[in-house]
């Protein structure tokens, strides 16, 4: 009797460390497209999205942290217009040739209870790196029930003035402040 108790302790135990582990999510690039918000000329509000996006994200719910890499291939930038994408990834821009990617790294993160509120990190963008917030708008992690996979998806956004990254092609014509948006989602490894 002794040797059974201890032995439902013990998986009790490694049920319980497992649920403690740091969970590492592959970002699944169909589900997650960063995208823009412009001011143009003052007229009406330029948007486009990334259409291909990489990375993790690791999430331990024990300790409330988490931590996410996130790359974003420039030259998948959509518009709907292909000479403003054209021009998008060319020098006056994201100048795509020199500076293919924008990466973001996230340094901290804030819960509020069960939920991620915050990601605290560092942006790159056309070589030059400056810290920002993203603030997360929605969080929920559960089995994807198309995938039968645990997924945790996302969605959240910051503020950044593009002339801090050396775009300021057709300022102050063009907005200098560029809202950010992003929906992810990814799979748990």
């Amino acid at each position: 009797m002794l040797t059974r108790i201890l032995g439902l302790s013990l998986i009790g135990l490694a049920s319980s460390a497992a649920l403690a582990a740091p969970e590492t999510y592959t970002i699944d690039s169909r589900h997650t497209f960063p995208s823009f918000e412009v001011s143009h000329l003052g007229f009406s509000t330029q948007r486009g999205r990334f259409n291909i996006t990489t990375g993790k994200i690791i999430i331990d719910r024990q300790s409330r942290t988490a931590s996410a890499e996130i790359t974003i291939d420039v030259r998948s930038v959509d518009t709907g217009l292909d000479k403003l994408e054209a021009h998008l990834v060319a020098e006056d821009f994201f100048h795509a040739t020199k500076h293919p990617t924008i990466r973001f790294k996230s340094n901290a993160s804030r819960f509020e209870g069960d939920k991620l509120v915050a990601l605290h990190g560092d942006l790159t963008m056309r070589g030059v790196t400056k810290a920002v917030v993203l603030d997360v708008t929605a969080f929920h992690c559960g089995l994807n029930p198309l995938v039968k996979k645990q997924a945790c998806g996302a969605d959240a956004e910051t503020k950044v003035k593009r002339s801090d990254f050396g775009i300021r092609y057709a300022l102050p014509a063009v907005g200098d402040e560029v809202k950010i948006l992003i929906q992810a989602e990814a799979h748990k490894e």
